[in-house]
């Protein structure tokens, strides 16, 4: 136990020292995260919510055959732009989101009672028109059912012969789980966190010191190649985790500076959050710490190691994607799938709800068994004479 701790301590000390292990480890990979979370999201709702509250500026294409309808819109807060040449163009160049158009014909089927038609011209492609266009289509849509009321009216009829069927809409979603929703994509920051906080040290302490021909004086000292591997591996596993609980601790903090209550949502990751989720991750702690190492045994310089781990960094978002194109029901099997378990697990947790401690300890058990299992298959690699060599 002493040799391992000697060459932990030995580890850590050193690199510490190192500002590239020590940047992306402690404040890139944990921090980047929360920071671009709380600016993009704040940008976005503040802009979404100007379009939703402001006065609404649209193009109005034959205005003057449609005075009673401009007027009701007015009311509603739109306020007319003047008529372009070409709306198609002008949406499509996004010089404006969406254009209305009244043909010279309205006047003449409003008068005889025939359906007046409108057009609304927008490129759905385009992102950041939905707020505009679906706020003019519902006051369309609310000056339409006015007006029908008022027919209806006119000739006797009551205007709720013309609903038959009355809809009444029942939201079981909370705040909480309406949030989870909106930032489903915070489990992949925190796979990133762990492995990014341990990439660059794990590269160092194998390929690095390859390169280095630092690794055949350590093998050369009297202590078993077993202990040498566990010092390594844990000194990458505390790294991993530092960067993680940063992590989860910035986007807590994220979540005070974001202004959800306007879209009814809650942002609230307590301590019991923080707890749950930094258990569920431990093993990827282990999982990262013995792949990332056994990936680096295989390089000979640090640039190559680099460039493997890099390239696999693509791995942890698998869960991620899937589950953004394919959401599935949570079953106890899914949590023994390491990635996936913790894909689950604290997107339970954002959205509310709770995770047992037998999901819980599936995650454990199934993640540190192939933590385990990996892990022999590095403890091969380290007894080779070969993996001293650098060239």
């Amino acid at each position: 136990m002493s040799a391992i701790l000697t060459v932990w301590w030995k580890e850590i000390r050193e690199n510490l020292r190192d500002k590239r292990t020590v940047m992306s480890a402690l404040i890139y990979a944990p921090l980047f995260g929360p920071i671009m979370f709380v600016v993009l999201i704040n940008v976005q709702i503040n802009r979404e919510m100007a379009k939703a509250e402001g006065p609404l500026k649209v193009p109005v294409i034959g205005a003057q055959y449609a005075p009673n309808l401009i007027a009701a819109l007015k009311r509603q807060g739109l306020e007319p732009q003047p008529a372009i040449a070409e709306p198609e163009n002008a949406v499509r160049h996004r010089d404006t989101d969406v254009v209305l158009r009244i043909p010279a014909s309205y006047g003449n089927a409003w008068n005889t009672g025939e359906p007046a038609q409108v057009e609304l011209i927008y490129d759905a492609s385009q992102m950041g028109t939905d707020t505009a266009r679906e706020r003019l289509q519902n006051m369309l849509k609310r000056y339409v059912s006015e007006q029908g009321a008022l027919r209806l009216l006119a000739r006797g009829i009551s205007p709720a012969i013309a609903t038959p069927v009355v809809v009444s809409e029942r939201d079981q979603s909370t705040p909480q789980s309406r949030a989870g929703l909106l930032f489903g994509f915070l489990p992949y920051f925190f796979v990133i966190a762990i492995y990014i906080g341990g990439m660059y040290l794990a590269i160092d302490l194998t390929a690095g010191e390859r390169e280095r021909q630092s690794l055949e004086p350590l093998f050369a000292n009297p202590v078993a190649r077993s202990s040498i591997l566990l010092g390594k591996l844990a000194a990458i596993g505390v790294f991993s985790f530092i960067s993680l609980l940063l992590c989860v601790i910035g986007f807590s903090i994220a979540g005070h500076f974001m202004p959800s209550e306007k879209l009814g949502m809650s942002f609230d990751l307590g301590a019991a959050f923080v707890g749950q989720a930094l258990l569920l991750e431990l093993p990827l702690l282990a999982l990262f710490a013995v792949g990332q190492t056994l990936i680096a045994a295989f390089a000979k310089t640090y640039r190559e190691a680099q460039t493997y781990l890099g390239f696999l960094m693509i791995l942890p978002a698998v869960p991620s994607m899937l589950m953004s194109f394919m959401p599935v029901k949570p079953a106890p099997w899914m949590y023994a799938v390491p990635l996936l378990g913790q894909q689950l697990g604290v997107s339970q947790l954002l959205r509310g709800g709770s995770v047992g401690m037998s999901e819980i300890g599936i995650a454990l058990v199934c993640g540190f068994a192939v933590a385990f299992l990996i892990g022999l298959l590095t403890a091969q690699v380290y007894r080779s004479e070969r993996l001293a060599i650098s060239v």
